[in-house]
C-alpha cells in the first residue's frame, strides 16, 4: 500500500549524493505526508527544480560537482520564498553561507534522528516566509 501525498502536501526537493541517506530522507518525508523528489546531485536537483516549484530544498552541503550551498543560492534566486535546510556533517561550511542563512536556512547536523528531521521540517513549513 502506497501513501499518496495530500493536495496540500508540501513539495520537498532532496539533494543528497549518499544513496542510503537519500533513500532514508525520501522515505521519512514521504511517510510524513510530503510530496518528495530526491536527486543524487546538485545538477540533477537543478534539472528537477526546472520541472516544477518546491516549498523546501533539503540538501547535503558536500556533494561532488555543485555543492548544496551553491544549489541553495541558485534555487533561492529563482524562488525567493523557497525554504532551505542543510543536512550535513559539515555544519561549519553551511553556516559560513551567511547570505543563505540570513534568509532563514537551517542546518541539521548528521547524524540525526528521524523525529528531529520531521520536527525541523514541520517547524520550517509553519514559519512565515
Amino acid at each position: 500500500m502506497t501513501t499518496e501525498p495530500s493536495k496540500s502536501a508540501v513539495r520537498i526537493l532532496v539533494a543528497e549524493d549518499d544513496d542510503a541517506m537519500r533513500i532514508f530522507l525520501l522515505n521519512a518525508l514521504s511517510r510524513a505526508g510530503h510530496d518528495v523528489n530526491a536527486m543524487p546531485s546538485g545538477e540533477s536537483a537543478v534539472t528537477c527544480a526546472g520541472l516544477g516549484s518546491y516549498d523546501l530544498l533539503l540538501t547535503d552541503v558536500e556533494m561532488p560537482g555543485m555543492d548544496g550551498v551553491d544549489l541553495a543560492r541558485l534555487m533561492m534566486a529563482d524562488s525567493p520564498k523557497l525554504r532551505v535546510m542543510f543536512v550535513t556533517g559539515y555544519a561549519e561550511k553551511a553556516l559560513q553561507a551567511t547570505d543563505v542563512i540570513s534568509r532563514g536556512a537551517r542546518v541539521l547536523s548528521k547524524p540525526f534522528a528521524l523525529s528531529d528531521l520531521v520536527r525541523q521540517v514541520q517547524t520550517m513549513i509553519a514559519a512565515p516566509v
